[in-house]
């Protein structure tokens, strides 16, 4: 479902997987070949949420704000299944894995990996390239080629399933 709130409507590139049960209100903005996946919500009724070219948040996520602190997410990033991001920027082709929380202020930077269920806490950076993980999040070791390869072979795999899943419609 696609929701104004009050002087705001989201733009939504007409290339993205909008799935069933995705909910998606206020200011937002949605680039081309993203993918949105079943039963997440995006509220940009605090603050604007701005999503990057083929992005893929799935399946049962939450990404809000808090006021006058956008939510970013760059170009080619993937965000696992059930995370919560709230006010952060993602940089570009990073992996939030499945579970984590982002909070207010948190920086992931370019092509890093978030590992599953870990809490990024308010205002914290993480560097490019570099493997985190656990509540809170440490850095754990810089990421391999093997790791890039990994994390690019996830998101075209998305970008091709939302497309896919759009032409049905």
């Amino acid at each position: 479902m696609i929701y104004p709130y009050k002087d705001f409507s989201p733009e939504i590139d007409e290339t993205v997987f909008l799935a069933d049960g995705a909910v998606v209100t206020g200011d937002v903005s949605i680039g081309e070949k993203s993918s949105i996946w079943f039963n997440t919500v995006i509220r940009g009724d605090v603050a604007p949420t701005i999503i990057g070219k083929q992005v893929n948040i799935q399946d049962n996520s939450v990404l809000h704000q808090s006021p006058k602190q956008p939510l970013i997410l760059e170009d080619g990033v993937t965000i696992g299944h059930q995370c919560l991001l709230h006010s952060c920027t993602v940089k570009k082709h990073a992996l939030i894995g499945m579970g984590s929380i982002v909070l207010d202020g948190a920086e992931i930077g370019e092509g890093a990996f978030i590992g599953a269920g870990s809490l990024v806490t308010q205002g914290q950076k993480i560097p490019p390239r570099t493997l985190a993980f656990g509540r809170p999040a440490k850095i754990i070791r810089k990421l391999s080629d093997q790791d890039t390869m990994d994390m690019d072979r996830i998101r075209r795999e998305y970008v091709d399933k939302g497309q896919y899943y759009k032409s049905l419609k």
